[in-house]
């Protein structure tokens, strides 16, 4: 996955245990998957590691029913929602690894998870960077998207396949052409473990029940840390017209739009991606 050296952590919460992988020194990036199958904190941002590492001790949190992370129970969905159970989840990790203050990068779920960690604990998120992010958002357009009924559609009707892999990707990124076959059957091998797929249907049994992502959008004020949003124009999973709300009601807030890129910046878009975030964070205000 990568040539750096990875540290990995199994961290005991009141809720489970939390697999966080971490490199590199510097102030701390904690960055935040997002939430597609066979997703995890060191598969979707390996390739980004060597830039960053350089200026930052990353932290991998894999989120709640994510990677090697406990799986959340259907009680632990009726209760609470995931990005519930996530924040709660990953700052006791990060409590548990003497992680105080620090910068924070979420994508899709994991952006969902980065705006409740920012909303609910504003002093210790000195910069915030989301892409693409869930429950901050409301699109002008149907839902779910495109992208979201995908995600669904793969664990059910007849179960993963490696079609249907291509197919999922095919729709989080503008040009799938640029993700071969090694691709797609490194992210199929990892969707097939066992415990992650009944999850993936509670979790989505649950999504259902509660009409959707955590409305984060209501409380987008709350986020005192400055904040860079980063989003593909092509994006047909968490759509770039839902992304007004945020900039008229985050403080201090910047956009950059990536065209011909879809739901993964981080890959489609990968040396802007990291030059952009290693900037935004070297910044003092």
């Amino acid at each position: 996955m990568t040539d750096l050296e990875l540290k990995h952590h199994r961290v005991t919460t009141s809720l489970g245990e939390i697999a966080v992988a971490e490199t590199g020194e510097g102030p701390v990036l904690v960055m935040l998957h997002g939430g597609g199958p066979g997703a995890s904190g060191v598969s979707n941002y390996h390739q980004n590691l060597p830039a960053l590492a350089k200026h930052f001790r990353v932290v991998l949190p894999d989120q709640p029913g994510f990677g090697d992370s406990y799986r959340p129970t259907e009680e632990d969905l009726a209760e609470r929602s995931i990005t519930e159970i996530a924040v709660d989840a990953l700052y006791q990790a990060l409590d548990s690894l003497g992680i105080d203050t620090f910068h924070l990068l979420g994508n899709s779920l994991g952006g969902a998870a980065a705006i409740a960690m920012a909303q609910q604990r504003p002093e210790r998120v000195t910069r915030l960077v989301l892409m693409a992010p869930g429950g901050g958002w409301l699109p002008f357009g149907p839902t779910p998207t495109e992208g979201q009924k995908e995600m669904f559609r793969y664990y059910n009707g007849g179960g993963p396949s490696e079609k249907k892999m291509a197919a999922f990707i095919r729709t989080m990124v503008f040009d799938h052409k640029q993700f071969g076959e090694d691709v797609v059957r490194a992210r199929y091998e990892a969707s097939l473990d066992e415990g992650h797929i009944a999850f993936y249907h509670r979790y989505n049994a649950a999504f259902a029940k509660r009409g959707g992502m955590d409305p984060l959008w209501r409380d987008l004020h709350k986020i005192k840390a400055p904040t860079l949003l980063l989003w593909g124009r092509d994006d047909r999973t968490i759509t770039l017209d839902g992304a007004q709300l945020m900039l008229k009601q985050i403080r201090d807030v910047q956009l950059h739009v990536f065209g011909r890129c879809g739901h993964w910046v981080q890959l489609e878009r990968q040396r802007e991606f990291e030059e952009l975030v290693s900037g935004f964070l070297a910044e003092q205000k």
